[in-house]
């Protein structure tokens, strides 16, 4: 297999941390499209690299942390709140980057180590204080919608383990439009694919007609949904997903959403 398609493998996978990262798809896929350009016009920064996955997620880092140096306000404007300055102090961006590299995309804290430029040592600090951070910085109420009862158990147990409240569990799209009707939830976990046919797309759809809140999609088939053509998710898990890598995507979603709060010591 050429280098070329070696790349055009991970692209999937690096605009699903692209997303998680800055919060949104167009600005996840944008910075992946500039580190493509980059790879272009400057191959040689990929080296000779022994391990073309942590390379390349090392050069969108790169090309992403250039971007902030350039313009330090970019990260609060992604936000669009008043508290955007302070939130993004709350939580210290290379910790939560750590976290996301070990958690949603599977690096052990010697890849993080490796992407980070830092010792073993300090990327297992970054992301235990990032582990830390997030269990003190964000509580909401959750509707889940999905229709499998043993993977909605499991959702619910995380949820709830994380501090986070529970308030509607629905299995098809008309009660996951009903459940908005009794409660507003702060986030919302939708599988794409509902037993009964329906679509937990079209029910979150219509549901943010009315509301707005950040939405977490679960799916078994991610590469159809990372695609970089418009409409796609901004976050996105993938079946069978682990507890971390779901604290890792809820942990960013509310990260960027002005409504979640501290929790109540």
């Amino acid at each position: 297999m050429s280098i070329s398609n070696d790349v055009s493998a991970q692209i999937p996978y690096l605009r699903r941390f692209g997303r998680a990262l800055v919060g949104s798809r167009e600005g996840g896929d944008g910075y992946v499209l500039a580190m493509l350009e980059t790879l272009v016009a400057e191959p040689e920064r990929l080296g000779q690299a022994n391990n073309l996955k942590i390379a390349l997620y090392r050069l969108l880092l790169d090309v992403w942390t250039k971007a902030l140096n350039a313009d330090p306000d970019a990260g609060a404007r992604l936000l669009q709140a008043d508290s955007a300055r302070s939130r993004l102090e709350a939580i210290s961006l290379r910790p939560r980057v750590a976290f996301l590299l070990n958690a949603l995309e599977n690096f052990t804290p010697a890849d993080v180590a490796e992407i980070l430029s830092v010792s073993d040592q300090e990327a297992q600090d970054l992301i235990s204080q990032a582990n830390d951070e997030i269990a003190d910085q964000i509580a909401t109420d959750v509707l889940i919608i999905e229709d499998e009862p043993f993977i909605a158990h499991d959702l619910r147990a995380i949820v709830e383990e994380l501090g986070h409240r529970v308030t509607g569990m629905a299995r098809t799209h008309r009660e996951a439009v009903e459940n908005i009707g009794s409660s507003k939830p702060g986030l919302i976990l939708a599988d794409i694919q509902l037993a009964d046919g329906s679509s937990g797309l079209d029910a979150v759809n219509e549901i943010l007609d009315t509301l707005s809140t950040p939405v977490i999609f679960i799916t078994a088939y991610p590469e159809r949904f990372l695609t970089g053509a418009p409409p796609e998710p901004a976050f996105l898990v993938t079946k069978p997903f682990s507890v971390e890598s779901l604290k890792a995507v809820i942990s960013q979603a509310l990260f960027f959403d002005k409504r979640s709060q501290k929790r109540d010591a």
